[in-house]
């Protein structure tokens, strides 16, 4: 059976194109009639079926999603409604409930607050201490997820109803909270399809409920 899906990127800042090359990939791995498209305005994203914020800067992603008017609170909206989507490293972070930097301490920048984790940013490093490493994801089969860490954070706390998927050096790194998944790392750089996959499987999902 053919479906047409829409998967949104979140396109104020990061990087975009490669979460966009990586969505496209997956679903043509899965015989798919999908695309992605660039979502920058209410409009476009009351469109999509499901959403990817990628990495970047958090601060400035929070805050060009409070200028803009209506798209805030549309994503939140939808998010809670059921809109599967996920996070990637600075994504996550706009997505939690809480988050403070492991420097400075406590962050006033805007959250969505649809995530029930307390995120630690800069939790291993800063951008000259960005590593690679493998990391066993509970439910994925077959070999270690190669993550991709870039300034990356951690969940240092997670809410009753957020299912850890992976740890490293004892931090939380992967967390699913129904409709949502979150990642300290970017799983756009990695060339394993498996977290853009499994995003898609919540989008199939939702469309049949």
């Amino acid at each position: 059976m053919s479906y047409e899906i829409n998967i949104g990127i979140l396109a104020l800042q990061g990087d975009i194109e490669e979460n966009i090359v990586a969505t496209r990939d997956a679903m043509s791995s899965l015989s798919l009639n999908a695309y992605t498209s660039p979502v920058r305005y209410q409009k476009e994203l009351e469109s999509v079926d499901g959403l990817i914020i990628p990495g970047g800067e958090s601060t400035v992603i929070g805050n060009l999603l409070t200028l803009k008017s209506g798209i805030r609170t549309t994503l939140q909206k939808r998010l809670i409604q059921g809109m599967p989507a996920m996070g990637t490293c600075a994504g996550m972070i706009v997505m939690a409930k809480k988050a403070y930097d492991s420097v400075v301490g406590k962050m006033n920048q805007p959250l969505l607050g649809v995530l029930d984790i307390v995120v630690e940013r800069n939790s291993f490093g800063r951008q000259n201490e960005s590593f690679e490493a493998n990391l066993p994801i509970d439910g994925f089969e077959g070999e270690d997820f190669r993550g991709v860490f870039i300034r990356a954070p951690s969940a240092t706390k997670v809410g009753t109803n957020v299912k850890i998927l992976g740890r490293f050096a004892e931090k939380v790194v992967a967390v699913q909270q129904g409709n949502i998944i979150g990642t300290s790392f970017h799983p756009e750089l990695s060339g394993d399809l498996r977290f853009h996959k499994l995003l898609v499987a919540l989008i199939m999902r939702s469309r049949k409920e």
